[in-house]
């Protein structure tokens, strides 16, 4: 099992008790660093503009510009997005961000994407809103001129709602092929299925139970598709919390996250978040992407987690 961080960027509040942009960047890269250097395997940010579970005035920073930030101030940890909504940004543009990003991080970029699903950001920022099924065939096209940039010299598509027409992208970035591409969501019947198709990762939320079917049904569409699922990268999310026993582990939490708390999640003692995890890479997850709710003011949790976990 692989461990890495989610940084907090003030989408869930988690920035609202630092009043100051400036040390709230510095919280985050913070985080950023003590992965980097405790031993985890990436961190990754969310990519939202509005707070939730309502929008406010609170600090939410750009997902793209702070990553960029922090590949500056690391040297080890991947990095990833989870995940680029697609619709907020061409996927031409998208791919030559990438690109450039994967030179300035020296081949460490985890490139992140989905169909995006905030209606409020949509309305708020004056991007177009359509219904779920045609944002599913925008992400299909998005990634189709996403590889063409990455592997052609002079890329061409020409599809419903994105045409690139010799569209030249250097540098391409480091990693070859290609810089991997993770796909998030659980649609079953097309999500998975551009998983199958297009993705070197996927991340899927939930139970135990709904984790396992998700990925039965991935296995599924590789089968069908001659795809090998073994060449598939599962990661999930999960809120952690560690201390001596349970009930410190819960009350250190705030009541928000108490009450969204799933088996999966991994709020414990180390011996019960030990078992947790054998169950989660039993269900066929690689790598965990933890979120430390007071990860902005209080590390200790992030280093006691790599001491216990990582480290091993």
């Amino acid at each position: 099992m692989k461990y890495s961080v989610e940084i907090p960027n003030g989408w869930k509040m988690n920035l609202a008790m630092i009043k100051d942009p400036v040390a709230a960047y510095e919280a985050m890269t913070n985080v950023a660093k003590a992965a980097d250097e405790d031993g985890y395997e990436s961190i990754w940010m969310v990519d939202h503009f509005h707070t939730v579970p309502r929008p406010s005035q609170e600090v939410t920073f750009e997902t793209w510009m702070s990553l960029a930030a922090m590949a500056r101030d690391t040297r080890r940890v991947r990095i990833g997005q989870i995940v680029t909504c697609n619709s907020y940004r061409n996927p031409a543009l998208l791919a030559k961000m990438a690109s450039t990003f994967d030179v300035l991080s020296h081949g460490r970029l985890n490139f992140g994407i989905g169909a995006g699903w905030y209606e409020h950001e949509y309305r708020a920022y004056g991007y177009p809103y359509p219904d779920a099924p045609e944002r599913l065939r925008m992400l299909r096209e998005a990634l189709q001129v996403i590889l063409a940039m990455w592997t052609q010299e002079e890329a061409t598509f020409e599809g419903r709602y994105y045409q690139v027409r010799g569209a030249i992208n250097q540098p391409k970035g480091v990693q070859k092929p290609h810089i991997p591409i993770l796909i998030g969501g659980g649609g079953e019947k097309v999500t998975l299925k551009l998983v199958a198709r297009y993705g070197d990762a996927c991340n899927v939320l939930g139970d135990l139970e709904t984790i396992r079917h998700k990925l039965a049904v991935l296995k599924a569409h590789c089968e069908m598709l001659g795809r090998d699922f073994a060449t598939i990268h599962c990661t999930t999310g999960a809120v952690c919390s560690i201390a001596e026993d349970d009930e410190t582990a819960l009350a250190l939490l705030p009541p928000s996250v108490r009450n969204q708390l799933r088996d999966t999640s991994l709020v414990g003692s180390p011996q019960t978040i030990r078992r947790r995890i054998a169950a989660l890479e039993d269900a066929g997850i690689h790598e965990l992407i933890l979120d430390f709710p007071m990860s902005a003011t209080d590390l200790i949790p992030i280093h006691r987690f790599a001491r216990e976990f990582v480290a091993r």
